[in-house]
């Protein structure tokens, strides 16, 4: 019953005009498909109801103008009904609800999944483009290295053969020699005089354990009371002012440690960057005039041009430096010449004092110099260190 009527409204024809109304010379027709579709309403519900399960399963349409071998979701099935009555009644056929819905979604989901996607793609080309633009940076950096260390050993060498040329500073270079060589001799007084402050400090620890035997004694000899307790008190004086004079040399080893490894050696930091720019300053200046007395084609001077440009950065950086090295040498004498005077003052007071046995003068010289001793027992770990 169900294929008799889906043949029929399959096959059926209604004409309609461009306003989607039924030509009014057809009403015959009209009234036959009304008639027809109450007679077949009942059958097709019995169908329905007595049916298989239509959610589950599909009616395969076969008829004439359709396409061939067409499967209607049995899901549809209300939609069709409806499609059928208004095609009866001469009404334009209009979409169900369901299958709107239905279409909305398959037409949403398309369009979220490539939204997302779009995004996704978007943000790996961004990381993309980043971790591309990383890698030029590292090439470029790379790249500029090698070629300006090819330049330099280049230039170096050169000059040890003597085949290149260098730029040179006499004046400067005169001071930069005197001083190293000052340098060199101050770590030589610095080394001497730490030598003299160990041994020195020796020389009190022995007075010190000598004074106090010679106190011992002094208790346990009635009968060289006198005499043991005299040389007690010798010692004792002489190793009040060992240490004394031990704060003096301290003092005075702990300026020259600093002139000789932090000012002196600040200098000399500049200096190496100096040469280092010196040497890269002759490297690009022989490039540029080897470019120079080369042929004069297009590519050529271009590459001349891009070497003048190098040469004008290397020179600034050339002649910066050796301004800041001029000026640091400048300083550099004069802090020298007044820490000297003040140290040598003062290591010459104290010396000629405590040999002198002039215990006052030793003690002016510490007072007009702001040396101050340590505590007698500093040095000595306290009794929760050693545990």
């Amino acid at each position: 019953m169900a294929d008799s009527f889906m043949g029929k409204a399959a096959t059926m024809e209604i004409p309609i005009n461009s306003n989607g109304e039924t030509l009014a010379e057809d009403d015959s027709l009209e009234q036959a498909a009304k008639i027809q579709w109450t007679l077949d309403e009942k059958d097709l519900q019995q169908v329905m109801v007595s049916g298989p399960n239509l959610n589950e399963t599909s009616i395969v349409s076969g008829g004439y103008g359709g396409p061939a071998g067409g499967i209607i979701p049995t899901s549809s099935i209300k939609d069709l009904r409806m499609k059928s009555r208004a095609q009866g009644v001469g009404l334009v056929p209009s979409q169900s609800a369901a299958s709107r819905i239905a279409n909305q979604n398959q037409t949403d989901q398309p369009f979220t999944g490539s939204g997302m996607h779009h995004s996704n793609s978007n943000q790996n080309m961004s990381v993309e483009e980043a971790n591309r633009g990383v890698a030029v940076e590292k090439l470029d950096s790379v790249k500029k290295w090698g070629i300006n260390t090819y330049k330099c050993t280049k230039q170096m060498f050169s000059e040890r053969f003597g085949r290149g040329s260098r730029t040179v500073d006499l004046e400067l270079e005169a001071q930069i020699d005197v001083l190293r060589d000052t340098k060199r001799k101050y770590e030589s007084v610095l080394r001497l005089t730490s030598a003299l402050t160990s041994h020195f400090y020796n020389l009190v620890q022995t007075q010190q354990a000598l004074g106090d035997t010679f106190a011992d004694l002094s208790q346990k000899s009635p009968e060289l009371r006198d005499e043991f307790g005299y040389n007690a008190e010798t010692q004792k004086l002489l190793c009040r002012n060992g240490e004394a004079l031990l704060g003096a040399i301290n003092f005075f080893v702990s300026s020259i440690n600093t002139l000789v490894n932090k000012t002196m050696e600040d200098t000399l930091m500049t200096i190496k960057l100096y040469e280092a720019a010196r040497l890269e300053f002759d490297a690009y200046r022989a490039d540029l005039e080897e470019l120079s007395l080369g042929p004069r084609d297009a590519a050529t001077m271009v590459r001349i041009e891009v070497s003048q440009q190098q040469y004008q950065v290397q020179r600034d950086k050339y002649e910066r430096l050796r301004s800041d090295v001029t000026i640091k040498l400048k300083f550099l004498e004069e802090n020298k010449v007044k820490v000297m005077h003040k140290q040598l003052l003062l290591f010459h007071n104290a010396i000629s004092a405590y040999f002198a046995g002039n215990q006052q003068q030793l003690e002016q010289t510490l007072r007009q110099f702001n040396v101050k001793l340590k505590p007698p027992g500093s040095d000595k770990p306290s009794w929760l260190e050693e545990s």
